[in-house]
C-alpha cells in the first residue's frame, strides 16, 4: 500500500471519526459538555479540512492511487454518517434530515457503482452540485456539533438547523438531479 500525504490525510480522518463521537462519551468531571461540543467541532472541522486538501495535493502532484481514490469518499460517508447519528442521539436533528442525508449517500454510492458496471460511470460523475452538498453538510454539521449559544448571544443552535435543512434540501435535489442522469440507463431506453 504506497504511502503518501493525501493517503495519510484520508486515514487521519477516518481515524477523527471515533474521537468525534467519543468525546460526547467522557464523563462530565472530564470535560464539561460546552467544551465537548467545542472539541467535537473542532476534530470534525479539521477532518472536513483534511478532505479538501487530500484530493488537491492528490491531483495537483499526481499522487492518486486506487485505494485512495475508494477511500475518500468512504471517509467522507463515515464522517458525516457518524456525525449525524451523534447528533440525532442528541436530539439536534430531526431524524428525517438524517435519513434523507445518509439515505442518499447510500442511494448515490449504489447508483455509482451500478452505472460504473453498465459502464455509465462518467453519467453520474461529482459535479458542482454535489460538491455544493457536500460544502453544506461540512459547514452545518460543525455548527451543529458546537451547539451553544457563541459569545452568549449568536443562536448557534438555530443557525445550524437552518443550515442542516438547507444542506438536507440540497442533498435530496443532487440525489434526484444523479437519478434523472442515469434514468435512461435505469429504464432501459440506452444500450442494455
Amino acid at each position: 500500500m504506497p504511502i503518501n500525504l493525501p493517503m495519510l490525510l484520508t486515514w487521519a480522518r477516518i481515524a477523527m471519526i471515533p474521537m468525534v463521537l467519543g468525546v460526547f462519551y467522557l464523563p462530565e468531571a472530564w470535560l464539561p459538555s460546552h467544551l465537548k461540543n467545542a472539541t467535537a467541532c473542532a476534530l470534525f472541522t479539521l477532518a472536513a479540512i483534511t478532505d479538501a486538501f487530500d484530493g488537491y495535493l492528490a491531483r495537483k502532484y499526481q499522487l492518486t492511487t486506487p485505494l485512495g481514490a475508494f477511500l475518500d469518499p468512504v471517509a467522507d460517508k463515515l464522517m458525516v454518517s457518524a456525525a449525524l447519528v451523534v447528533l440525532l442521539a442528541l436530539g439536534r436533528i430531526d431524524e428525517f434530515v438524517a435519513l434523507i442525508i445518509i439515505g442518499r449517500e447510500i442511494t448515490v454510492s449504489a447508483l455509482r457503482e451500478w452505472m460504473a458496471l453498465v459502464g455509465a460511470a462518467a453519467s453520474v460523475a461529482v459535479n458542482w452540485l454535489g460538491k455544493l452538498k457536500t460544502i453544506m453538510q461540512m459547514v452545518a454539521i460543525p455548527v451543529l456539533l458546537y451547539h451553544d449559544p457563541l459569545f452568549g448571544v449568536i443562536p448557534v443552535a438555530a443557525i445550524g438547523t437552518l443550515l442542516i435543512y438547507v444542506a438536507a434540501a440540497l442533498t435530496l435535489y443532487s440525489m434526484l438531479y444523479y437519478l434523472r442522469l442515469a434514468w435512461p440507463h435505469l429504464n432501459g431506453s440506452v444500450g442494455g
